[in-house]
């Protein structure tokens, strides 16, 4: 039989670090490995010429049709308003 298990390391945290992590739980099977998993860390920001150059090689979130869609259906609903300053 074989056994799949991940290698660990026992480390030491301060009480502040291990309270920190313990606040980031998303749910109960949340372990530590998990929520430092996801930690951002300071090397690891993205520029804006990294995130742009994501944002043009992304496909676009909305089709024409879809666009035509949301265009028509705001357009229904949105009334001129009122002047302000007028005393009607």
């Amino acid at each position: 039989m074989h056994s799949l298990c991940m290698a660990s390391k026992t480390i030491s945290l301060s009480v502040e670090a291990y309270e920190r992590l313990n606040r980031n739980r998303i749910g109960v099977g949340d372990s530590f490995s998990q929520i430092v998993m996801r930690a951002r860390w300071d090397g690891e920001t993205v520029t804006a010429a990294e995130l742009l150059e994501e944002w043009k090689n992304s496909p676009p979130i909305f089709n024409e049709s879809e666009l035509d869609s949301l265009e028509t259906a705001r357009s229904a609903t949105d009334d001129i308003p009122k002047d302000k300053w007028s005393p009607n």
